[in-house]
C-alpha cells in the first residue's frame, strides 16, 4: 500500500515556530504508524506534553493528520473533528476480511469478474448521503470502555454498535480488474473500511480495503502536509548544539 502524498518539492519549505504552544501542524501518517504514534513524536520533538491529534488514521492507512501541540490547540480539537474528510483508496472486490481491509487473511466471496463498472457505479450510488453503517470489529472505537480491536484479538463476540453517517460523495476513478480506486468525502465517524464491505456485500462479491490515503480535512490539504522526516529534520536544524 503506498501514499498518494504529494513529493517533497511540491511541498511548502517547512517552518518551525518560535513557539510550539498553540502550534497546529498537518502530518503526513507514515504506513503502519498508529496515529498516537505520531503524536508521541510530536511530543518529543517539541518538548511539549499536551499533544493531540483531530481523527484517527488507521496504521494501513496514511495521509493527513492533524496535531494540536499544547493546550491553546488541543482545545479545538472538537471543531476540527467535525470537518468533513476527504479519502482516496482502493478496494479488492472478491473476498473479505474480519478487519475489513488487508490486514488479516481474505475470504473468497465471488468472482470479481462478474463485476461490471455499470453495476458498480450503480450500486455505489446506495452509499451516498445519509446512511447507517457498523464499524468492523477490529476497529479503535471502545465498547464498554475498551477498544474493541482487543476484544477482536482475544475472539470475544460483540454486538458493534450501528452508526449514522453522511457520504457528500462516493466516485469511483479506476476500475481494472479485481481492484477499484475511489474518491469519497464524508463526514466525521465514517469507516471507510465499512464502506468498501458493505459496497461487497452489495455487489455479491465481497470486497475489502487496500489502501487508503487521506487527503484533506476541512479546507486542509495533504498537499501542505510534512513529512515526519521533514519534521525531524526541521527541529534538528532549529535547535542550537550543545
Amino acid at each position: 500500500m503506498t501514499s498518494a502524498s504529494a513529493p517533497p518539492h511540491l511541498r511548502p519549505p517547512p517552518v518551525v515556530p518560535n513557539d510550539w504552544n498553540g502550534s497546529v501542524l498537518l502530518v503526513d501518517k507514515p504506513l503502519h504508524w498508529s496515529s498516537f504514534k505520531v503524536v508521541e513524536r510530536v511530543r518529543a520533538l517539541t518538548g511539549v506534553r499536551k499533544v493531540g491529534h483531530a481523527g484517527t488514521l488507521d496504521p494501513l492507512a496514511t495521509g493527513l493528520l492533524i496535531i494540536l501541540v499544547g493546550r491553546p490547540a488541543t482545545r479545538h480539537m472538537e471543531s476540527f473533528m467535525r470537518q468533513e474528510k476527504t479519502y482516496v483508496g482502493t478496494l479488492r472486490l472478491g473476498g473479505s476480511t474480519d478487519s475489513y481491509d488487508a490486514e488479516l487473511p481474505v475470504t473468497p466471496v465471488g468472482p470479481w469478474a462478474m463485476v461490471s463498472t455499470e453495476a458498480l457505479d450503480t450500486v455505489r450510488q446506495q452509499f451516498v448521503g445519509t446512511i447507517v453503517q457498523r464499524p468492523p470489529m477490529y476497529a479503535a472505537i471502545k465498547v464498554d470502555g475498551e477498544r474493541l480491536y482487543k476484544k477482536a484479538r482475544r475472539g470475544e463476540e460483540v454486538e458493534v454498535p450501528e452508526r449514522t453517517v453522511t457520504v457528500h460523495s462516493f466516485d469511483v476513478l479506476e476500475h481494472r480488474g479485481p481492484d477499484v480506486t475511489f474518491r469519497v468525502r464524508c463526514s466525521k465517524g465514517t469507516y471507510v473500511r465499512s464502506l468498501a464491505h458493505d459496497l461487497g456485500q452489495a455487489l455479491g462479491v465481497g470486497a475489502y480495503l487496500s489502501s487508503l490515503v487521506r487527503t484533506g480535512i476541512g479546507k486542509h490539504q495533504l498537499s501542505d502536509a510534512w513529512t515526519m522526516g521533514q519534521l525531524t529534520q526541521a527541529v534538528a536544524q532549529a535547535t542550537p548544539s550543545a
